[in-house]
């Protein structure tokens, strides 16, 4: 399915989906995170323990948000396409990434991990027909798709590696 096939956007996850183009197939896009990844690999080893201002998250840190964030999405995702009647709670992603210790961890691990919980996201959403897509739950207290929640993955996944490049890489590789 593609991003227009979406009978609604819910806010707050909004201005993930919006970074996937409208026809952006659900596979297809969630192949292209890890593509990217790999092309910026190099420089994530390179500024692995840089921070952009004090009590920013290193890109290892960053990282790990996507692979933590990827899982509980996707998660969420499998609740409400099974009919989960009960309200998803949601997470402080700050809590999470203080007690990930993705600072101790390797960029190749994190990357290896990244792979791999994709790899389980894909035929996750695979295996949804259409009607599991557009079934609605709350979430976070928002109603949502499994579909809207395929399309924040990507667009997440997007904004993340957005903020590595502009303001890991690109300052830091400009002011060297």
């Amino acid at each position: 399915m593609k991003k227009s096939d979406l009978k609604f956007i819910p806010n707050f996850f909004d201005k993930y989906i919006a970074l996937v183009d409208d026809e952006t197939h659900l596979i297809d896009g969630l192949k292209q995170s890890e593509t990217i990844l790999e092309t910026i690999s190099e420089k994530l080893v390179q500024y692995q323990e840089y921070r952009y201002q004090p009590n920013k998250w290193t890109p290892k840190e960053l990282l790990q948000h996507i692979i933590d964030t990827e899982r509980i999405l996707a998660y969420r995702a499998l609740c409400i396409s099974r009919l989960e009647t009960q309200a998803l709670l949601g997470f402080d992603e700050n809590v999470y990434a203080e007690n990930s210790y993705a600072n101790n961890r390797s960029i190749e691990g994190l990357l290896k991990e990244f792979r791999l919980v994709r790899q389980s996201t894909i035929p996750l959403f695979e295996s949804f027909n259409e009607d599991m897509l557009h079934r609605a739950g709350i979430s976070s207290e928002i109603k949502i798709t499994a579909l809207a929640f395929g399309f924040t993955i990507i667009g997440h996944a997007q904004h993340h590696l957005n903020i590595l490049n502009d303001r890991y890489f690109t300052k830091n590789l400009s002011s060297t």
